[in-house]
């Protein structure tokens, strides 16, 4: 292996584990600094200019400190997406995009679908959708203007079309609009959880996207479930990544307003992660 790979991992020894700072040496020589596999693999000492090295360090040290590696490099991928992130939106996880697959595959050879996505964050849901659904008309809303100036650049980067509204979900008033899609990954991590999280998520993911109260952590899928119980379409869909703990307790919560054909599904560790529900 390049001799810089065993630099990092002994540099992240003692704040990463093994296998996890192993993973962020042969990111960062690949994404941040262009080796190719067979540079990497062969161990070819290829020498790092001044500039390198001190991008290196300045890496190294923001890791030490859990900075998430999206953050640092300011990008992400999603769904085969490059989008950009911030410390204003959570980095997009892969058990995000079993849900894009899930809606994708339901609605494969249909056209003309409206989409509204509540929780825009930096677009990765509106944008992938936009993107692999046929002929779409996609609408997002996230509280943060910061997201939104996020997600507004992502639109651009991958040359899609998402209309992008500043809406508190929370309040009474929300664009009205007949809907065929809705779907939602919304604040649903209790404060209780807090001293569970790793601090590179607790420490650096904004918590406005993070958290709901421990008395209440239905709060966000109670209140979009009612905007869609008005405004989806007959035969409309209702799309969620939820929290774990909370699959049947959001099943029931469905049902009682009236949705049919609820569906609970588990990411790829075996996790309860992703309902799906049909407005009558």
């Amino acid at each position: 292996m390049h001799p810089i790979y065993d630099y990092i991992k002994q540099a992240l020894a003692g704040y990463y584990p093994a296998g996890e700072a192993a993973a962020l040496g042969k990111w960062i020589l690949t994404d941040c600094f262009h080796l190719s596999a067979v540079d990497l693999y062969a161990g070819k000492d290829t020498n790092f200019s001044i500039d390198s090295r001190t991008r290196l360090e300045d890496i190294l040290s923001r890791l030490k400190r859990y900075e998430p590696l999206q953050y640092i490099i300011g990008e992400a991928s999603f769904c085969g997406l490059s989008l950009k992130v911030t410390p204003a939106v959570l980095i997009p996880r892969p058990e995000t995009e079993e849900l894009i697959d899930w809606i994708v595959a339901d609605y494969r050879g249909v056209a003309g679908k409206t989409v509204l996505d509540v929780g825009t964050g930096s677009g990765c849901i509106p944008i992938a959708l936009a993107r692999r659904l046929e002929n779409p008309r996609v609408f997002s809303w996230d509280v943060s203007e910061a997201a939104l100036q996020v997600a507004a650049e992502n639109v651009v980067r991958n040359g899609v079309e998402v209309t992008l509204q500043q809406v508190d979900v929370l309040q009474a008033d929300c664009p009205a609009f007949p809907v065929d899609i809705l779907v939602s990954n919304p604040p649903y991590i209790a404060e209780k959880e807090r001293s569970s999280m790793e601090r590179n998520v607790l420490d650096w993911e904004p918590g406005l996207a993070l958290f709901v109260p421990d008395d209440d952590p239905l709060v966000f899928y109670r209140r979009i479930a009612e905007i869609g119980w008005q405004r989806l379409l007959p035969s409309g869909t209702l799309y969620y990544e939820i929290n774990q703990a909370y699959g049947g307790e959001t099943v029931a919560l469905l049902r009682s307003i009236g949705y049919v054909d609820v569906e609970l599904r588990k990411d790829l560790s075996g996790n309860d992660r992703m309902i799906k529900a049909v407005r009558p």
